[in-house]
């Protein structure tokens, strides 16, 4: 079976044939903290989680410092939490605008969570995913209230109109 792997230099190779993970795993290019993946499987694991090569590392003694190795951004990205947050708040103004408190504070929490969203993946972008989400919220609160606002202008010079019959004779 052939495999992928990223070695202590933080570089991908592969494909390459269990012996010559074994061989590296020896020469101290891998170790059990070194991720590999399987030809044909999509899953990213430590080869110490590998059967294959746990007696290979059993005979290699670890290094004086293992530092963890950090985990490419293709392998596990995480979507922010505020970035959803933000979307979902951005419904929640578009939704219930007109109705109930006329989307307060559904309006404030969304442009709070996506900006705070926005500011997280951009300060770390290999790990943090969810941009689209977060720029989705703050266009949905921003625009929820643009629409309660101009909704509200509305109602009120057409109740200032009606009070005012002498507006309407001609």
């Amino acid at each position: 079976m052939n495999y992928k792997v990223i070695g202590t230099d933080r570089k991908e190779y592969g494909p390459i044939s269990g012996d010559q993970v074994r061989q590296w795993i020896a020469e101290r290019r891998l170790n059990a903290l070194s991720l590999g993946q399987a030809e044909g499987s999509g899953e990213w694991k430590p080869l110490s989680m590998t059967l294959e090569f746990q007696g290979a590392l059993s005979n290699v003694a670890p290094p004086p410092e293992i530092a963890a190795l950090p985990l490419p951004a293709s392998i596990y990205p995480r979507t922010n939490g505020m970035a959803v947050l933000g979307l979902v708040m951005g419904i929640m103004t578009v939704t219930f605008g007109g109705c109930c408190c006329y989307g307060f504070p559904f309006n404030i929490l969304g442009v709070i969570f996506s900006c705070v969203a926005i500011s997280q993946i951009n300060s770390n972008p290999q790990v943090e995913r969810g941009k689209g989400l977060a720029i989705a919220g703050l266009v949905l609160s921003i625009l929820g209230t643009v629409l309660v606002v101009l909704a509200m202008i509305f109602f009120f010079a057409a109740a200032g109109l009606s009070h005012k019959p002498h507006l309407w004779r001609l």
